[in-house]
């Protein structure tokens, strides 16, 4: 029996691909042209969203770092925004990239709506962060001190090798998290992987451009010495790197993977209908 006979066997469907691929091609695909065709108002509100359920995970760590000095147990505390993020349908830049981009490879979409819903995502993000942070600093006058030890602790990096290293980091561990949550339908399953991420992200002190800009926005009003051209030099490293580890380290590889089905729903030899009677 040869190989190809043999993935068959194994196999529902006549594509020559494992069956867990199809599913994930399939619900890539619809999923993304979804988010790819939101109209203004909607995608404007999920990224403006995205920032204040993100705030709220700031707002938690925040709280168990002063408590307990812990960035460990602060970070699985920020795990609460992750977990909002998903339970909200919000969006956060680097969260996902694999769908945008699997939508526009199988021909239902375009790179113009990838840009704007990435630009779109970011800025909105930042906007929602920045607010939520104003009202952190005016309502919690007791936490400015822990604010801008954590936002100086971003800033400031050794050297730009590690800085490069940790915003990679960040971006691919944000965009796997995400792909692990839509893995299952479990939402016990998805606040533990939150707890994770958190615990790693926040743990190590990676650099995260729209999650570690609201601490900086919120230790900015709060009084720390950290200049507005200072922060847009320290965002301008870390948002390039972060989306080249969220593309490149986690997306790329699985768009690879599935890239038969992607382009025969492309080149219409497969509708989306009969992938998903064959992922059903």
């Amino acid at each position: 029996m040869t190989q190809k006979e043999q993935r068959e066997r194994l196999g529902r469907n006549d594509l020559d691909l494992e069956d867990e691929l199809i599913n994930e091609a399939t619900a890539t695909v619809t999923e993304g042209a979804k988010r790819l065709n939101r109209k203004w108002p909607e995608l404007i509100v999920t990224g403006f969203f995205g920032g204040v359920d993100v705030g709220l995970g700031i707002l938690a760590m925040i709280l168990v770092k002063q408590a307990t000095g812990s960035a460990i147990l602060a970070g699985m505390a920020f795990g609460v925004g992750l977990l909002a993020l998903k339970l909200a349908h919000s969006e956060l830049f680097t969260e996902e990239f694999l769908l945008p981009l699997n939508a526009v490879i199988a021909g239902q979409a375009n790179w113009l709506q990838v840009v704007r819903l990435w630009v779109v995502t970011l800025v909105t993000n930042l906007l929602g962060g920045a607010a939520f942070a104003w009202l952190i600093v005016v309502g919690l006058p007791d936490y400015h001190s822990v604010l801008t030890d954590m936002a100086a602790g971003y800033v400031d990096q050794s050297s730009l090798s590690v800085m490069i290293a940790l915003s990679l980091l960040a971006g691919a561990t944000i965009t796997l998290a995400t792909r692990m949550q839509q893995g299952t339908k479990n939402d016990v399953v998805s606040a533990i992987v939150c707890m994770i991420t958190g615990l790693l992200v926040i743990g190590f002190g990676m650099l995260h451009g729209a999650i570690n800009a609201i601490v900086i926005f919120a230790a900015m009003f709060a009084g720390a010495d950290i200049s507005i051209l200072q922060f847009l030099q320290w965002f301008g490293i870390v948002i390039v790197f972060n989306m080249l580890g969220g593309l490149l380290i986690i997306s790329l590889p699985r768009v690879v993977r599935t890239r038969r089905v992607l382009w025969g729903v492309r080149k219409g030899r497969i509708s989306l209908e009969e992938l998903e009677q064959q992922s059903s």
